[in-house]
């Protein structure tokens, strides 16, 4: 019988044995054989990479919803509920149907003694909802890394694409570039082209993998630049400003790749139009990526890597070089915070360090102690129980970022 209670199959995804990574295709493959194989009857984007994964999701999925096609996406992580991954034309599915699919994949798994995880669970129930509700497309986002990612069940993709590569998650994937991009890597299909930022810096890892499976490498090499005027971002390519609702001057490379991959798409007779671009530029949303709420003076960013935090530095920096900043900052032991806290912070800045409910969340003390002493931050405790609006009031610029999970207990409404 179908648990219809939402908590309890969120209970059921964070239960003991399932919340865990267990990188591998053995178990999802027999869990999607007993579904029926519904990933071997979609058209699939399949994307991979360290930092922009999400941008370039959710960038190709609204060109092609603006197209007038009907769209999958799949990412990962969320902010607030599981149904953020599961999107189909921008809506998150609906709790009920997020319930009935769960449940149906982890009773199948149970019957045939499957010891699923939570990510497998959550793939295998997003590849039969989207076959469900006979999407033309979906864009696929991997979880971690690529080889032996759960998504990597797709066998032959229409495309696929790698964003930038920078050392993260180095317990799984390696302590190098070229480790992490060869796992990474592991999406390319034989015959299947797959799109690469011409400055990527795995990208002699991935040729060699292209190499080998004799698969084409297109290079998105289209320059983009962000323009800032009068609160209005602007992304400036072709020699025409378009407005562009994704802040901040990592989107160029981002862009560019989606660029790239409309573009081949286009190849394969897909209907994309120069005004279904323009248009999903004005409409793309995805919370907590340098998300600015110009009301509460406020910006929301998921940075959780060095790579990121020096991206995030220089956004600041590009939009607001002269606000004065204050920080609400919280991480996981498994982040190089050390790396990060030193690239963001300045002298003078406030800076409030938060430990937040997740197990592996490093407290105040410890994220204090690797602060450049140079820098004299006199830091502050902050609280779960405060009211965030009492520093995010709009008088000063206020930074909430660190980690996805923290943002999830700080921020309410995003």
């Amino acid at each position: 019988m179908i648990d219809k209670n939402y908590s309890n199959t969120e209970k059921l995804l964070h239960s003991s044995g399932k919340f865990r990574i267990k990188l591998g295709l053995e178990r999802i493959s027999a869990i999607l054989e007993l579904c029926g194989n519904p990933q071997d009857n979609l058209h699939v984007i399949h994307v991979a990479g360290t930092n922009g994964k999400g941008s370039v999701c959710t960038l190709t999925a609204e060109i092609l919803k603006q197209s007038g096609y009907n769209v999958g996406l799949y990412t990962s992580p969320h902010i607030f509920k599981y149904n953020e991954r599961f999107k189909v034309n921008g809506e998150d599915i609906s709790d009920e149907n997020f319930v009935r699919y769960i449940s149906f994949v982890e009773n199948l798994g149970k019957k045939h003694y499957l010891d699923l995880s939570e990510f497998e669970i959550l793939t295998a129930a997003a590849f039969k909802y989207f076959y469900d509700k006979k999407v033309d497309f979906v864009v696929l986002e991997t979880g971690l890394g690529g080889r032996f990612d759960a998504t990597n069940v797709v066998k032959k993709p229409l495309i696929t694409a790698i964003t930038s590569i920078s050392i993260d998650h180095k317990d799984r994937l390696g302590d190098t570039i070229e480790k992490i991009t060869f796992e990474k890597a592991g999406i390319i299909k034989e015959n299947v082209k797959c799109v690469v930022n011409a400055n990527n810096l795995g990208k002699d890892t991935i040729s060699s993998v292209a190499s080998e499976k004799s698969v084409p490498i297109i290079f998105a090499d289209k320059k983009v630049e962000i323009e800032f005027e009068n609160g209005v971002n602007y992304a400036v390519f072709d020699g025409k400003k378009h407005e562009f609702a994704l802040w901040g001057l990592h989107q160029c490379q981002n862009l560019s790749l989606v660029l790239k991959i409309a573009e081949e798409l286009k190849k394969m007779d897909l209907k994309i139009t120069e005004k279904s671009i323009n248009t999903a530029l004005k409409t793309a949303f995805i919370p907590a990526r340098f998300q600015y709420d110009k009301k509460l003076n406020r910006i929301v960013d998921g940075s959780h890597n060095a790579d990121a935090a020096v991206m995030l530095r220089k956004n600041l920096d590009f939009y607001f070089p002269n606000e004065h900043r204050v920080w609400i900052y919280g991480c996981l032991s498994t982040k190089e915070y050390d790396k990060v806290v030193n690239t963001l912070f300045r002298a003078g800045d406030d800076v409030f360090l938060n430990q937040f409910g997740n197990k592996l969340s490093v407290s105040a003390e410890e994220i204090y102690e690797k602060i450049d002493e140079s820098l004299n931050i006199k830091f502050q405790k902050f609280y779960k129980t405060a009211n965030i609006l009492n520093y995010s009031n709009g008088k000063n610029l206020t930074i909430i970022t660190g980690s996805f999970y923290m943002i999830s207990e700080l921020v309410s409404n995003i």
